[in-house]
């Protein structure tokens, strides 16, 4: 499923229009980057949360020239899947 069709078949689930839905998942996903980028977590109900990682500073390996190049640290973004939906795809 592409953008489109989550805008397309979620408007015609919920009888909103394709543009309140798109407005609305637009709207959505600045709150989530500016919660997560004060360290929060933002929970998706039913679906799971995400949740920031501080990722320690490490070596690493250049695979195409093999050399060692030093990777600082960084914040990284986590998805943490809920059980609900862990059981819908697993039955």
């Amino acid at each position: 499923m592409n953008q489109s069709e989550l805008i397309l078949t979620t408007a015609q689930v919920s009888g909103v229009s394709k543009k309140d839905v798109e407005h609305v998942l637009k709207t959505a996903g600045d709150v989530i980057t500016a919660h997560l980028a004060e360290g929060g977590e933002v929970p998706l109900p039913g679906l799971g949360k995400f949740v920031t990682q501080q990722k320690d500073a490490r070596e690493a390996r250049n695979p195409a020239t093999g050399e060692t190049i030093q990777v600082a640290a960084h914040k990284a973004v986590k998805f943490r899947t809920a059980k609900a939906l862990k059981d819908a795809i697993n039955p």
